[in-house]
């Protein structure tokens, strides 16, 4: 039997931000594509990959692997369907403080990103038991997720240290659907 492999949590690039453009629509950075290309020395090439379906990410999958790329849906960030917010960070740790409810109009609560992404991300792990796993996706979404297959708050802390792009690693540690007792930073 083999290994049951590792999880690979890449955040996207760094966007073109567009104050008056959803963040879900936001592009890549031209400026800043070589750091997404430099991501390829530090990822599988043999993985099973799949996305969020926001152009961001899904352009930083195209840009570190030449393989199939599933979107799925659900593995887009925490929604933010509202205008332009000034101060970004504040709303953000508001969001982690209060998880339960939408720390911004127009925001999708994180207690409803983290069930939403923690159960795409065990469905994918139930059909890919063996072998590595790339996600490509969203800061806050990884956070979230992180925090869960580890069995511990979700870290504004570890929020804030997620660059554009990042890879963070999870070792497996046995097939099928993780929980806190079978994933460990790599």
């Amino acid at each position: 039997m083999s290994e049951p492999g590792r999880l690979y949590l890449v955040r996207h690039g760094r966007p073109v931000v567009e104050p008056g453009v959803p963040s879900h629509r936001w592009q890549l950075d031209p400026a800043f594509v070589a750091d997404v290309v430099a991501l390829r020395s530090d990822l599988p090439s043999d993985a099973h990959w799949f996305s969020s379906p926001e152009p961001k990410a899904r352009l930083t999958a195209c840009l570190v692997t030449e393989g199939p790329i599933r979107l799925v849906p659900d593995l887009r960030e925490q929604e933010r369907r509202a205008d332009w917010v000034a101060d970004f960070d504040r709303v953000v740790r508001s969001a982690f403080a209060n998880p339960q409810a939408p720390a911004h109009p127009g925001w999708e609560p994180l207690a409803r990103t983290r069930r939403r992404v923690v159960s795409a991300v065990r469905g994918i792990l139930e059909h890919a038991p063996e072998g590595d796993v790339v996600l490509v996706g969203h800061g806050t979404a990884w956070a979230v997720l992180h925090a869960t297959l580890l069995g511990v708050e979700a870290d504004l802390a570890w929020w804030s240290g997620l660059a554009m792009p990042d890879v963070r690693v999870l070792r497996r540690q046995s097939p099928g659907s993780p929980g806190p007792d079978d994933m460990l930073d790599a």
